[in-house]
């Protein structure tokens, strides 16, 4: 994996702050940012703060962040976009009271993946997002502990398609998530180990 300049990002949507320290970049989102189209809550949100690059076929990127989460739907991690109805977010999202590492997958209307991780709490989370043949298979973990399955879902092989980390802060304000890095490279060779 080779680093990504935080600089090389444009914004989906500016976030209050954005600013880059020797230990990474910190990200202060507005209050009711988040992504969301439809289903069940019948509303369309389109306002999360996605900092994202090309992310062409048959390549990977990983994005890592300090889990500090507090609010309810504060969300962090790694966001991969081809259009307004097509995108899928991933990471950790707090619900109901404890950190749940999921994913959203759009493609016109919105689904949800919760499992709760709350010993992640504190601690480094990295998300890696890999784009192979027809699929994005997302995996995450925290610190050094092995990588676990999130997610594989559609992505055409020929889509236009953008990545990088992202935050929302659909209930409050004052959430600042600390992203330590951001790198892109080879996808996962494989679904399995």
């Amino acid at each position: 994996m080779k680093k990504v300049s935080w600089s090389s990002g444009t914004w989906t949507h500016e976030p209050v702050a954005a600013v880059e320290r020797e230990d990474g970049l910190h990200v202060t989102a507005k209050e009711g940012s988040d992504a969301w189209r439809i289903t069940s809550y019948g509303f369309v949100h389109d306002t999360e703060h996605a900092l994202l690059a090309p992310f062409p076929a048959d390549t990977a990127t990983e994005v890592a962040f300090r889990l500090d989460l507090t609010a309810q739907f504060d969300q962090a991690g790694v966001f991969v976009r081809v259009d307004d109805a097509t995108w899928t977010k991933a990471g950790v999202e707090q619900s109901d009271g404890l950190a749940s590492l999921g994913a959203v997958v759009t493609r016109g209307s919105s689904d949800w993946s919760l499992a709760p991780v709350p010993s992640w709490n504190g601690r480094l989370v990295t998300v890696r997002a890999s784009r192979s043949a027809d699929a994005l298979t997302v995996r995450a973990r925290v610190d050094d502990e092995p990588w676990q399955l999130v997610r594989v879902a559609p992505l055409a092989p020929d889509a236009a398609a953008f990545a990088g980390p992202f935050c929302c802060a659909p209930t409050r304000a004052g959430l600042t998530v600390h992203f330590t890095s951001w790198q892109m490279g080879d996808p996962d060779t494989s679904l399995h180990p």
